[in-house]
């Protein structure tokens, strides 16, 4: 057990953050921290790394770091860790407001291209026969455009993405990630940890930085 007169830090890292560039990161930036009340201001002001022009835009700030900084300025401070031991740092211009006219090309784009793809599924699978046959089953008459099921069919197209999804616009449903959200998650998962293994490879160069 330790003295009671030792202070204590406990700290947990985020997992990413967003600096301008020609910003230093600071401790309060990288880590969520809990200290006594006298070193906590002093601690969130630390600083930890000054990203230089050959760093790219990713750094890596990683808890040996972190232990050194913090040593330096109390060396009795006792640092307790839980969670991730790095942070991934993104070094950028601040963002440009969205350009509207590439949004509406986007836009356009994905639009045509989805409806195409749509399109060009239900001429393989003979839908519009497969329409008319229902509409003969159900009905007894023939009719080659039986647009009774071909527009709620339609809508429901539209309807199901949205519930599939579970997004309008902005707007969730429900707190449940929609499979599109889970795939987006596991891909930067998997892009964070290559940057983690790369940027480890690189952090013997620039751990003497200030």
């Amino acid at each position: 057990m330790q003295p009671a007169s030792v202070p204590t830090v406990y700290l947990r890292l985020r997992k990413r953050l967003s600096i301008r560039r020609g910003e230093a990161v600071l401790l309060g930036q990288a880590a969520q921290l809990i200290a006594d009340p006298a070193y906590e201001e002093a601690l969130h002001r630390i600083v930890l790394y000054r990203p230089r022009e050959n760093d790219g835009n990713i750094v890596l700030i990683d808890m040996m770091l972190i232990v050194e900084r913090i040593r330096a300025s109390y060396p009795l401070m006792q640092i307790e860790h839980f969670g991730e031991p790095h942070c991934l740092v993104e070094v950028g211009d601040p963002p440009k407001p969205p350009n509207i006219i590439f949004i509406i090309i986007v836009w356009l784009l994905l639009f045509i291209g989805s409806g195409l793809a749509i399109m060009n599924f239900h001429a393989d699978v003979s839908m519009a026969e497969v329409h008319a046959r229902i509409y003969r089953l159900v009905t007894g008459l023939d009719n080659d455009r039986p647009l009774l099921l071909q527009i709620p069919y339609s809508i429901g197209i539209g309807v199901g993405m949205v519930v599939f999804f579970n997004h309008l616009f902005k707007k969730k449903f429900n707190e449940e990630p929609s499979p599109l959200d889970v795939e987006v998650f596991l891909y930067q998962e998997s892009v964070n940890h290559y940057i983690v293994t790369e940027e480890y490879g690189k952090m013997h160069d620039r751990t003497g930085a200030t």
